[in-house]
């Protein structure tokens, strides 16, 4: 046996889930197995190659222990209230423990119809899953918690999207799956009990000493909200946007989850939206922050029924948590950022320094890794040139230069230099990069996806083995819009 499987999921109340097994597929093939994460995870890589890892990685194997089920959800999607969502192409397989006794959920993506549908096929295409793999196997590198990717699984179908597409299956591995929408579900449908033995759970499995707190409901609340705080603090200081923070996309674990139309900055914009299907810019490089937390609010609101006093009362302690948020954030980005410039103990005036950074960054349109990287390795040889070549010489930057090293020289060279180095990746997914490798990988071609994931394991080393990924793309190959793959 494989996994050592058993589904705790599947013992909370029935209207949580729909059992169903895995669609069968014609030809499952592995097109990747990610050998670091089932080592970790404790697994026997010999059975998931070949054939037999295939069936497994699929779900077209299913091994003792396994209960296979889609969970139920609702959701705010772009801010509109959607009551039934739920795994519309996915079913959680079960959950193992890693050997450091670590519990994760083995889920497939791309697995078939289930009753949350709601008209879609259930099928998920190469491009999309590859995505996934790879932006999330980025986020690794980059130290941000995340669900992972521990194989994709060509399915010999032909699924149909703008155009024919070859379909596959992506086996993902997560803290847990509840989501925000997880709760909202349950909240919208008046049911307490649900609620109350779903606290307890996410209590049990990721937030133990909330059991011990007079309010337990606060107390995860306020979990919570730390975690998503410091997760989009970040994103923010890699210059991730995630391109679809509906409250269904937000995990309770505090993982970033659920890699649609996700990409990084090149350029530096506070306003940039990649997502194709984000007309009006919600969900927008700077509107994470404030999306975050109303996306919290919304939590909050759905854990009032377990919060043991008169409705306004309870409202207006969860409201206090709630009014946290802002500080927590504050704090998170002003440390991340700070650390950008070599900065430990910040000061007044690091955020005014950062931000007018940021400021002449978005007049002169710099792109944001190539910066924070030019910035480190100025600092290192001593000479700024190439940092001051990339900003309108009207523009005052060496004004800013001065005042950052003046702010530095309380510190000691090699500190700031070694904080610097921590926080300023060389390397990110680039969007140009991704869709080379995706429309390589599509017809067969995994070079460039096994090179881009190459570079991206560790994307704060300085050798010049991957340089050329540390390139802004060429105008022709910028990408202006990324998508999701529903």
């Amino acid at each position: 046996m494989t996994f050592a499987f058993s589904n705790s999921y599947a013992r909370l109340p029935e209207n949580f889930y729909s059992r169903i097994e895995p669609a069968p597929v014609p030809a499952p093939a592995i097109v990747r197995l990610n050998e670091d994460l089932a080592q970790a995870l404790g697994l026997d890589l010999a059975s998931l190659k070949g054939l037999q890892g295939a069936a497994l990685l699929s779900g077209q194997a299913l091994e003792e222990g396994s209960e296979p089920l889609a969970m139920a959800y609702a959701g705010h999607q772009f801010g509109n209230w959607v009551p039934q969502l739920g795994d519309g192409r996915a079913v959680l397989l079960g959950e193992i423990d890693a050997p450091d006794g670590t519990r994760f959920d083995i889920h497939l993506k791309g697995s078939g119809l289930t009753p949350y549908s709601r008209g879609g096929d259930g099928k998920a295409v190469l491009s999309a899953v590859l995505r996934e793999y790879i932006v999330s196997e980025a986020m690794v590198g980059l130290k941000v918690p995340t669900t992972r990717s521990l194989a994709v699984v060509a399915t010999g179908e032909t699924v149909m999207r703008a155009e024919p597409s070859p379909g596959a299956i992506l086996t993902r591995v997560a803290g847990s799956h509840i989501r925000v929408g997880t709760f909202q579900y349950l909240y919208a449908q008046g049911d307490i009990a649900g609620l109350q033995a779903l606290l307890d759970y996410v209590i049990d499995r990721h937030y133990s000493v909330a059991s011990e707190a007079d309010v337990p409901a606060l107390a995860v609340l306020r979990a919570v909200m730390k975690k998503q705080a410091d997760l989009i603090a970040h994103w923010m200081q890699v210059g991730f946007i995630h391109g679809v923070m509906n409250t269904d996309n937000m995990a309770i674990s505090g993982e970033t989850i659920d890699y649609g139309p996700c990409a990084f900055l090149d350029a530096y914009h506070p306003t940039k939206v990649f997502s194709s299907i984000d007309h009006q810019g919600r969900y927008a490089f700077a509107n994470q922050p404030p999306i975050a937390h109303w996306n919290l609010a919304q939590f909050a609101q759905s854990l009032l029924p377990l919060i043991p006093l008169k409705p306004e009362e309870a409202a207006k302690l969860a409201q206090e948590v709630l009014d946290e948020f802002p500080d927590l954030f504050k704090a998170a980005h002003d440390r991340r950022f700070g650390q950008k410039l070599g900065l430990d103990d910040i000061c007044d005036g690091d955020r005014q320094l950062t931000e007018d950074l940021l400021e002449m960054m978005s007049r002169d349109r710099v792109d944001f890794t190539i910066l924070y990287t030019a910035l480190t390795d100025g600092h290192l040889e001593g000479d700024f040139a190439s940092v001051i070549d990339m900003f309108d010489p009207e523009a005052g930057f060496p004004v800013w230069l001065d005042r950052w090293q003046s702010r530095n020289m309380s510190s000691h060279r090699e500190d700031v230099l070694e904080l610097m180095k921590m926080a300023n990746p060389r390397r990110i997914a680039r969007n140009h990069r991704v869709e080379q490798a995706l429309e390589a990988g599509t017809v067969g071609n995994f070079e460039p996806l096994d090179r881009l994931l190459a570079s991206l394991k560790d994307p704060f080393a300085t050798d010049d083995t991957f340089r050329d990924f540390e390139t802004a793309p060429m105008p022709e190959e910028t990408v202006t819009a990324t998508f999701c793959g529903t």
